[in-house]
């Protein structure tokens, strides 16, 4: 029994669901809003809010605390300079005043080819 097992399985291994999550993330930072199944959005939010979480954080502390926040950020998003660049500069700035709920998710109904419930993920415009 699976009592109290956090988290989707998405029919993958371990490590194919923490790459898929990563990329996900990915494109969600660099393109701000992405189209994908409503279990692979739901496996990805949570991350994805606490990385940027960890930005603003990063982002009110001194220079060794914005430095450590960086280094960590960019470790949890594959080494991508570019995107923890846009993470620290551009996204969690325009979340300073917010106490989460950064990612919004509205519903598109079922994919034709396999009904699965599709979904747009993206960052909440203030």
């Amino acid at each position: 029994m699976r009592h109290g097992v956090a988290g989707y399985k998405l029919g993958r291994t371990s490590s194919q669901r923490k790459l898929m999550r990563i990329s996900q993330i990915r494109a969600l930072f660099e393109h701000e809003r992405i189209v994908t199944t409503q279990a692979k959005a739901y496996a990805m939010r949570g991350d994805a809010e606490k990385l940027i979480t960890l930005a603003k954080k990063g982002n009110q502390g001194d220079k060794v605390a914005k430095m450590n926040a960086s280094r960590l950020a960019a470790s949890r998003l594959g080494n991508d300079r570019e995107i923890t660049q846009k993470l620290f500069d551009d996204i969690a700035p325009r979340f300073e005043k917010r106490n989460g709920g950064y990612i919004r998710l509205t519903k598109l109904g079922p994919r034709k080819g396999d009904s699965a419930e599709m979904v747009v993920v993206e960052l909440v415009g203030e």
